[in-house]
C-alpha cells in the first residue's frame, strides 16, 4: 500500500506574508509554547515563595574553628569530617516539597581574611550544630569552636558603593563532574623529612590572605549540599559510553502507553521493535582496548564514584576600599590557587566567565558590571546555593583538597587563627554556662597574642583591627 503525504498546507503556509505567517503559527502552535513558559515560571515562583517561607522558620549560625598550633593532620582528617557531615542528608517527599516548601539545607565552609587576619568558619543550620562540632572534634580533639557574629554583615549590605569596590566569581568544573580534579593525594612526595613530604596547596592561599592590607577583605565559601546516591548512575553511564555499551534506558511514558493500549498499539510496538532489531549493533570494548587516556579516565571516574559526594559550589568575593583595592593581585592569586588542582587529562576548575565573573563587555557595560558585583556579593551574604551557577558534584576527597586546615610544617601563615594549645579534660561535674556569641574580631584579638604571631612580630594587636 502506497503512502501519500499531502504537503500542500505546508507550502501554503510558507507562501504567506510574514505578518500573517506569524499569526497563523501563533494561533496553532505558538500559544502552547507561551503557555509552557508561563506555567514553568509560575511553578518556579511558587517554589521560591514557599521555600523562603519555610526557611524563615529556621535559624543558621556561624562557627569559627581554631585548631591547635603544630597541626600535623593531613586533609584526610577533613575528608572524614565531610563523611560525618553526610548524615545531614534526608529524603523529601512530594507533599513536603510542594506544600511545605521543604528542601535539603546546605552548609558553607569558609575561609576569610580580614585585612590579613585569617579565620576558618562554618555556616550551618542551627539544628546541625552538634553534627558539625562532632565532625571537627572527632578529628581535631583540641580544636576550639566558637559561635560568632556574621563578619560579612559588618560591611555595608549593598556593595559596591562610593567607598568599597567588589571583585568576585564562582569557579566551575571545566568538564563533566564525573571526572575528578587533582586531589591532595597527588601533592605527596617521597623526598625530605616525613613532616614535609606533603606540599600543602593551601600555602599559596594563606600567603595571599596574609598579604592583604588595611581596608582589604577576601571571602571564600565552599557551599556543600548533602545528596543521595543517584549521581552514581551518571558515572556508570560515562564508563559505559567509553566502552561502547548500550545504556540501560528505563521505559518512557510513551512506551508504557503503548503497552497499556490494545492490540493495535501492541502491533505498532512490535513493528518498532523489529526496526530496532535491524539496526547495526555497536561493538563494545574491553578495558585493554581503550587508549591510555581513556583507561585512566575510566579508572578515575570509578574511583571518584566510590566515595561519598556532595553537590557543591565555590564562590570567591574580594572587597576593598577604592583607594587600596588591588584586583589584579587577588584575582591572579585566587586563579593560581585553583589551577593547582588542574588535571588536564581529567578535570579542572575555571572562573565562571559567562555568568558570575565581575566583568562585562560591549552593551551597557557599566550597568551590567555593577549588577554582577551586587549579585555575587548578595549571594555570598545569603550563603545561597541557588543563585549563580548550578552546583557541581564533588566527592569528599575533592572537598577536603579545596578546604582544609593548613599543615604548619608546610604553611608558615602567622596570621591564621589557632587555638592556644592542648586542652585538659574538664571535670565531669563542672557546671556549664550558656553559649556566648562573640564578634569575630574579638576572637581575633583574644587568639592573636597566644597563637598567631611569629617571634619577629609584635605581640600587641594593631589598633586598626577590622570591625571592632
Amino acid at each position: 500500500m502506497d503512502i501519500v503525504i499531502n504537503i500542500s498546507p505546508f507550502i501554503e503556509f510558507i507562501n504567506l506574508p510574514p505578518e500573517q505567517m506569524f499569526w497563523v503559527f501563533f494561533t496553532n502552535i505558538g500559544w502552547m509554547i507561551l503557555a509552557i513558559v508561563f506555567l514553568y515560571g509560575a511553578r518556579e515562583m511558587y517554589l521560591f515563595y514557599i521555600r523562603n517561607k519555610w526557611a524563615d522558620t529556621h535559624k543558621s549560625i556561624l562557627l569559627a574553628i581554631d585548631i591547635p598550633r603544630g597541626n600535623e593532620q593531613t586533609p584526610k582528617a577533613v575528608e572524614n569530617m565531610f563523611t560525618y557531615l553526610s548524615g545531614a542528608h534526608g529524603s523529601i517527599n512530594f507533599f513536603e516539597k510542594w506544600f511545605e516548601g521543604k528542601f535539603q539545607k546546605s552548609f558553607s565552609y569558609e575561609i576569610v581574611s580580614l585585612e590579613g587576619y585569617t579565620q576558618f568558619l562554618v555556616w550551618t543550620p542551627a539544628e546541625y550544630r552538634n553534627l558539625v562540632e562532632s565532625s571537627v572534634y572527632s578529628q581535631y580533639p583540641d580544636a576550639e569552636i566558637s559561635e560568632v557574629d556574621d563578619y560579612a554583615k559588618l560591611l555595608p549590605t549593598q556593595l559596591p558603593d562610593e567607598e568599597y569596590d567588589v571583585w568576585g566569581t564562582e569557579f566551575v568544573q571545566k568538564d563533566s563532574w564525573v571526572l575528578p580534579i587533582k586531589t591532595y593525594l597527588e601533592f605527596e612526595y617521597k623526598m625530605g623529612p616525613l613532616e614535609t613530604q606533603f606540599k600543602d596547596p593551601m600555602a599559596s592561599l594563606m600567603d595571599l590572605c596574609s598579604s592583604l592590607r588595611q581596608g582589604e577583605y577576601l571571602f571564600m565559601q565552599l557551599i556543600v549540599i548533602p545528596i543521595g546516591f543517584d549521581w552514581v548512575k551518571e558515572s556508570e553511564a560515562a564508563i559505559d559510553k567509553m566502552l561502547g555499551r548500550k545504556a540501560k534506558a528505563e521505559p518512557g511514558l510513551f512506551q508504557k502507553l503503548l503497552v497499556w493500549m490494545g492490540e493495535a498499539s501492541e502491533a505498532i510496538y512490535a513493528i518498532w521493535g523489529d526496526i530496532e532489531g535491524k539496526s547495526d549493533e555497536v561493538k563494545t570494548k574491553t578495558m585493554l582496548e581503550l587508549t591510555p587516556q581513556e583507561a585512566k579516565r575510566a579508572n578515575m571516574i570509578q574511583m571518584k564514584s566510590a566515595k561519598l559526594s556532595f553537590e557543591a559550589k565555590i564562590r570567591i568575593v574580594y572587597v576593598g576600599r577604592r583607594d587600596v583595592i588591588n584586583k589584579s593581585k587577588v584575582a591572579n592569586g585566587v586563579v593560581g590557587y585553583m589551577k593547582q588542582f588542574a588535571a588536564l587529562d581529567l578535570n579542572n576548575l575555571k572562573p565562571d566567565i559567562n555568568m558570575t565573573f565581575t566583568k562585562a563587555q560591549y552593551f551597557f557595560q557599566n550597568y551590567r558590571l555593577e549588577e554582577k558585583k551586587r549579585k555575587i556579593y548578595s549571594a555570598y551574604l545569603k550563603r545561597s546555593d541557588g543563585r549563580g551557577r548550578n552546583p557541581g558534584v564533588f566527592n569528599i576527597e575533592e572537598l577536603a583538597t579545596l578546604w582544609h586546615f593548613p599543615i604548619e610544617a608546610n604553611v608558615k601563615a602567622a596570621m591564621v587563627q589557632k587555638a592556644p594549645g592542648r586542652k585538659a579534660d574538664a571535670p565531669a561535674a563542672l557546671p556549664l554556662e550558656p553559649t556566648k556569641v562573640e564578634p569575630l574580631a574579638d576572637i581575633f584579638r583574644s587568639n592573636q597574642t597566644a597563637s598567631t604571631l611569629t617571634d619577629d612580630q609584635s605581640s600587641v594587636p594593631p589598633d586598626n583591627l577590622p570591625f571592632v
